[in-house]
């Protein structure tokens, strides 16, 4: 007689049963392996923040080309413009010492700020280069204009002209003097005449 088939329940003879199975209990979570996911996680936003930068680099740079033209109608002994992009922690694009072009929070963005000694102003934002390169065209304008300004010769304001004081001849003092010496020589042989009498 042969057995019928084992149901589910039942193990098939010479087998053992597996204990019950009961509800996972969670696993202890380990430092290293907390410290090996941290470390995964910070890798992928380095690499986020690493692809946003050179992303902001490439926008400077479509950018800095567009002002090529506005540039090379700058004359030569203008010396007031160092244009060149930074690529520090937050990627600039320098138009002169004070002014430069940085991209938005959103990184499309272009934000064109310049400091002054109460801040931080922003001179122009858009998204679209051509904005930009007009308000970096007017900003170049202005800096040529006060420039032309500053090395203008300054004319003296109109000041009425005085005559000078009229300077009295140096012979009146001597001869005053004379006189006076000698009439006190008079004086002096008057008086020594009048006490031998």
């Amino acid at each position: 007689m042969s057995e019928a088939p084992s149901s589910g329940n039942n193990p098939p003879p010479g087998e053992t049963r597996p204990p019950e199975a009961r509800p996972a209990e969670p696993r202890p979570i380990r430092l290293r392996d907390a410290l090996h996911k941290a470390r995964i996680e910070a890798a992928d936003r380095a690499g986020v923040v690493v692809d946003l930068r050179d992303a902001e680099v490439a926008r400077l740079e479509i950018l800095n080309e567009a002002l090529d033209p506005l540039f090379a109608q700058v004359p030569e002994q203008v010396d007031l413009f160092d244009r060149g992009i930074s690529q520090g922690e937050t990627p600039r694009l320098w138009i002169d010492v004070v002014a430069h072009v940085v991209m938005g929070r959103d990184k499309r963005i272009y934000r064109f700020v310049q400091d002054t000694r109460y801040g931080r102003i922003v001179l122009a934002e858009a998204h679209e280069v051509n904005a930009i390169v007009a308000a970096v065209t007017d900003y170049v304008a202005r800096r040529m204009v006060e420039r032309e300004h500053a090395l203008a010769p300054v004319k003296p304001p109109d000041v009425p002209v005085e005559a000078p004081p009229r300077r009295r001849g140096r012979f009146w003092p001597f001869a005053f003097g004379f006189v006076l010496g000698a009439l006190a020589l008079f004086a002096v042989a008057m008086y020594a005449t009048l006490k031998n009498l």
